[in-house]
């Protein structure tokens, strides 16, 4: 297999990470070249968070519809709902962006190629060997190809993890990708993990009419988000008749034709009951995608699987591996699982091979959506972390929380369930975290982004003024709150 073509840069993965970090190589002057062995945008183009949150989006049109029109005047006296239509939408819109992303690398001269890609070779670019890197491509036909690069960039991403000795089978046990073909619409659901994307699929599932059970082994949903966030969604998700099960296990699971059963532990030593429903949704995390990445001899370090690189080691990363002209950015390399991380590390990563002087990712400063119903949208430290730490109010820090109850934008649109929580320190007023639920609050979380990224303090927020009536206000209410709470 001789090497057909050379590049500067070969990015192995066509997602928020890969194909951002491809044309911005691109326009710094690079020669690149992307290989993806599925279709270009990656997981959260084509199953993750563009399809959901237009399913999503459908569904609080629909329980608009059912549940709130007639107060605003608005008579439907017989909705109905065409599944096919529902789940096919979302699958139009990614093939949009699919040549969206196609138009994108040609007019920025970058070669997409279709395949399986396996590092062969690697090593740090010189004067007599400017390629040290081979990576042999398989395409769809079985074909293999090998290119030559400069320096390669992982982007693989991650994949949906199953339950222990419980395999995905696309048709009862499903994962979020596959929860978005279901071909009929299902009467009953249950649901293990209760983080976003278990939270996420029991609101869509809910609203839908399905019987949702969620089912989490920790003792409450959502349980990375700050507590008072958790016990108010758990408040919403009971009132609109979603089955919470916290504190479980799961156990044995059958499949029979019609769907599966399967048992779960409660926190009762002894007490086990069988749950009953059309699929079960397995939301437990995610795994990485490295299989057949590294040919004999190439050996990253690892860390639980992800590949690790020098992003937690320096201020200035360069998100290589252990390996020399081998980088990778985005999911593979751990936590945060976010598709603006991603994009962030990719651009990160290919401007500082470039020699250019960049920012970089500030990861004290990188916030967090959950399109459920209510909404949640989070930034820096909680409080439940900040009282494990020791910390203790108001020595250490003060809390503003501002309730959506009366808030006259949230009235006004009928959504007044929430709050805007804000976790400032005592002694400077600086914000050190945010924790939001409720209407839109996954679109006015930037604000606070910015804030955190600027060391702006809760007098700053507050003495910015705000339009009214927008969802924004809160946001400053609750950093007025902040100074009236002690902030020296």
């Amino acid at each position: 297999m001789a090497d057909e073509r050379s590049f500067d840069l070969v990015v192995i993965g066509a997602g928020p990470a890969g194909y951002v970090g491809a044309l911005r190589a691109a326009e710094l002057g690079m020669s690149v070249a992307c290989i993806e062995r599925d279709r270009l945008g990656g997981v959260c183009l084509n199953s993750g968070c563009i399809p959901t949150k237009a399913l999503l989006h459908g569904a609080e049109q629909l329980t608009f519809m059912r549940e709130q029109a007639g107060e605003w005047g608005f008579h439907i006296p017989k909705l109905t709902v065409d599944w096919h239509a529902v789940t096919s939408r979302p699958r139009r819109i990614t093939e949009q962006f699919n040549k969206s992303i196609a138009g994108l690398f040609k007019s920025g001269k970058v070669e997409s190629i279709n395949g399986s890609a396996t590092i062969l070779a690697a090593g740090m670019r010189s004067e007599s060997n400017p390629y040290p890197c081979k990576v042999q491509v398989t395409a769809p036909d079985q074909t293999r190809t090998v290119i030559s690069a400069a320096r390669v960039l992982i982007a693989t991403g991650a994949s949906p993890r199953p339950l222990p000795n419980i395999p995905f089978d696309g048709r009862f046990v499903i994962n979020a990708y596959q929860a978005l073909l279901i071909p009929q619409q299902p009467r009953r659901i249950i649901i293990v993990g209760a983080g976003a994307i278990g939270v996420e699929f029991a609101s869509f599932f809910r609203a839908f009419g399905a019987e949702v059970t969620l089912v989490e082994m920790k003792d409450r949903i959502l349980p990375a988000e700050d507590s008072d966030v958790s016990r108010i969604v758990a408040q919403q998700f009971t009132r609109i008749g979603i089955r919470i099960l916290t504190s479980h296990k799961t156990g044995q699971l059958d499949v029979y034709p019609t769907g599966v059963h399967i048992a779960v532990e409660s926190p009762t030593p002894g007490k086990t009951e069988i749950l009953k429903a059309d699929h079960l949704l397995v939301a437990i995390g995610v795994q990485p995608n490295a299989a057949n990445l590294f040919g004999d001899g190439i050996s990253p370090d690892l860390s639980a699987g992800w590949i690790k690189t020098d992003h937690k080691d320096t201020p200035s990363p360069t998100y290589m591996t252990a390996v020399p002209g081998i980088y990778a950015v985005g999911d593979i390399i751990g936590p945060p699982w976010l598709a603006h991380v991603s994009s962030a590390e990719a651009v990160a990563c290919v401007e500082r091979m470039a020699g250019r002087q960049t920012p970089g990712v500030d990861y004290a400063s990188i916030p967090a959506c959950t399109y459920c119903q209510p909404q949640i949208a989070c930034i820096g430290i909680t409080e439940d972390e900040l009282r494990a730490q020791g910390k203790t109010r108001p020595t250490d820090y003060v809390v503003g929380k501002y309730s959506f109850a009366s808030h006259g934008k949230a009235v006004a649109v009928g959504e007044n369930v929430g709050f805007v929580k804000l976790l400032a320190e005592s002694s400077t007023g600086r914000l050190i975290g945010a924790h939001l639920v409720g209407p839109d609050v996954t679109e006015v979380i930037g604000e606070l982004a910015l804030a955190r990224r600027l060391k702006a303090t809760v007098q700053d927020i507050a003495s910015t003024v705000h339009p009214h009536p927008t969802i924004n206000e809160a946001i400053h209410e609750a950093a007025l709150m902040c100074i009236r709470q002690g902030v020296r």
